[in-house]
């Protein structure tokens, strides 16, 4: 059994494809061939545990992953994220490897499946990416949007200018123009491409705002709790995606919309099937589209295997 520690798991990630794998999975989850039970969670006073566990028929593993969010943890100089994944044997069930992440795995997956979503569901031409968000999801969103879009003009949003000004500093050495503002009006305004990674529970983005083209990918909502979207946009939309209809049934934005009367179960797709090319994706530049990324198992096992044979010949030195 081996033991990989954060800074082995930081200097192989480069090195790997993930988004091919991460697709995969969505693509095996779609279609039946991933076995992913619902999640398991721990709502506590000053944060949120998920646990997410699963594995994919005639695969080699089986992979358990805890992942934590403790949204003040900045405020005391430590990162609001924290976790490991344990990754199985199928044949034996022994333990192959504990990989002490501390989140990272479960921050980067999550930037990838954005990316994805981007990728089958954004309009070809987009001219200005909305960010809303300023923490370490509102960058990995960013970051891997590269990988799908030669757009750099960005617009973020946060709640005080403090979040704001780190964001730019952080960001605008990675090739990013970053305008700012206070008002979550103008990135609906004036962004084709929004990403939204905040933990908010009630409604950061509004309908009355919502642009004809506009692509919306949602993944701070991944509790029944938190909402970042207006129902509305939802009903509005002309292709609602799901990461996991029967995750999204309970939790995130198809959830909240769901529960108001909204949009019904009929009115969803889900993500490995658009990337299978077994149900279309958007089809033209005036459409709307949103994407609910609540998270699935299927990303912590791709990840983790794609990690632990990278590392199998031996450690990464830098």
């Amino acid at each position: 059994m081996r033991t990989i520690l954060l800074h082995e798991i930081k200097a192989v990630l480069p090195s790997l494809d993930l988004m091919p794998a991460i697709e995969a999975g969505f693509v095996a989850y779609s279609e039946g061939r991933a076995v992913v039970p619902p999640i398991g969670e721990l709502l506590l006073a000053k944060g949120e545990v998920h646990i997410k566990y699963g594995y994919l028929r005639q695969d080699e593993y089986y992979v358990i992953k805890i992942a934590s969010g403790f949204y003040a943890n900045p405020k005391i100089g430590l990162s609001s994220s924290n976790g490991l994944m344990l990754l199985f044997s199928q044949e034996t069930g022994e333990l192959l490897s504990i990989l002490l992440d501390e989140g990272h795995l479960t921050d980067v997956r999550t930037g990838v499946a954005g990316a994805i979503a981007a990728k089958y569901l954004a309009p070809p031409n987009v001219e200005r990416i909305g960010i809303v968000g300023t923490g370490t999801q509102a960058r990995l969103q960013l970051e891997y949007l590269k990988q799908v879009t030669a757009c750099r003009q960005v617009l973020v949003w946060g709640r005080g200018e403090l979040q704001l000004e780190r964001y730019c500093r952080d960001m605008e050495p990675h090739g990013f123009m970053i305008e700012t503002t206070r008002d979550g009006a103008d990135v609906l305004r004036t962004c084709s491409l929004v990403v939204t990674a905040t933990p908010a529970t009630a409604p950061l983005l509004h309908v009355a705002d919502l642009q004809p083209g506009t692509h919306i990918t949602a993944v701070g909502s991944d509790t029944p709790e938190k909402q970042e979207l207006d129902s509305v946009i939802l009903a509005r939309a002309d292709v609602v995606v799901a990461d996991s209809v029967s995750q999204c049934l309970e939790r995130g934005e198809i959830h909240k919309a769901i529960l108001s009367g909204h949009i019904t179960q009929d009115d969803l797709v889900e993500l490995g099937d658009v990337i299978a090319g077994n149900t279309a994706g958007r089809t033209s530049e005036e459409q709307i589209t949103v994407a609910d990324l609540t998270g699935v198992a299927v990303q912590d096992i791709k990840i983790a295997v794609a990690v632990y044979q990278a590392l199998a010949q031996g450690p990464i030195r830098n």
